[in-house]
């Protein structure tokens, strides 16, 4: 029994192995047909927009045009969905993801207008515009001061700020996205965008129904409820052993001398 329930709390959560998978499954065709390819798949363009192509508002976070971007896109993806989604559920990760990757691809287009007058701006795409989002949504609302980055204690406030910055070494990375995604994840996180929130209990309907229903079946995969009081019991429930199962020690306690019969 315990070998059977112990490969549960590893298991990876659902909708963020969907999110790994959907991004291989859209840069898998990019990859074998070139970089040009991209721009005609399902990156963020504004041409594109102006055609009908709205689909692209939320495609954009699966697209990698090589390797290395997609393989840093799998990091990103594994480390910050994976965290988000622990702590909100599955149903609200993937009602949030699609909202900041919209809202990030809309401020995107509006600020493009103005900064490529001034220099070349970069295509939105791949995931980290929503990570910058989620860790926009924890900074703002964590009651920490200060946090610990790279041995050094810095600002909590000011974190997302310094991992901005490494960002714009990641391979294929838009430093105007990625800075739309953290803005649009503050905002979020201020409560500015209270009007996109729904209630624990509607979570916990939504996970009974289509697809998230057919989602928590799914084999080797952890579906988060989207109740915080069962998110943490099935956090902190321990295993309780049958009896029987693991070895036990008995001690001898030999008894006290006896006393003198004086005393």
């Amino acid at each position: 029994r315990g070998g059977s329930m112990a490969p549960g709390f590893r298991r990876p959560p659902a909708a963020t192995a969907l999110t790994l998978l959907l991004s291989i499954g859209v840069s898998a065709p990019v990859l074998l047909r070139g970089p040009a390819a991209a721009r005609s798949a399902a990156s963020l363009r504004a041409a594109a927009l102006h055609v009908g192509e709205v689909h692209r508002l939320l495609t954009y976070i699966f697209l990698y045009e090589d390797l290395p971007s997609l393989a840093c896109g799998a990091v990103v993806i594994w480390y910050f969905a994976g965290s988000f989604e622990k702590n909100v559920g599955t149903v609200k990760h993937c009602f949030l993801t699609s909202t900041f990757a919209i809202l990030a691809a809309l401020l995107y287009l509006l600020l493009e207008a103005f900064v490529s007058r001034l220099s070349e701006v970069e295509d939105a795409k791949g995931f980290l515009p929503v990570a910058f989002a989620t860790l926009g949504v924890s900074t703002t609302r964590s009651r920490m001061k200060r946090s610990l980055v790279f041995g050094v204690r810095v600002p909590v406030v000011l974190v997302p700020w310094f991992l901005l910055c490494l960002a714009w070494f990641v391979p294929s990375s838009s430093l105007l996205s990625n800075l739309c995604g953290l803005l649009t994840g503050a905002v979020y996180g201020l409560g500015y965008c209270s009007c996109l929130d729904f209630s624990e209990p509607v979570a916990s309907k939504l996970d009974q129904m289509l697809p998230f229903s057919l989602l928590r079946r799914i084999p080797g995969l952890r579906y988060i409820p989207g109740s915080s009081t069962e998110r943490r019991a099935f956090e902190s429930c321990k295993l309780i052993p049958t009896p029987g199962t693991y070895p036990t020690q008995s001690y001898h306690c030999s008894s006290p001398p006896a006393l003198p019969a004086s005393q």
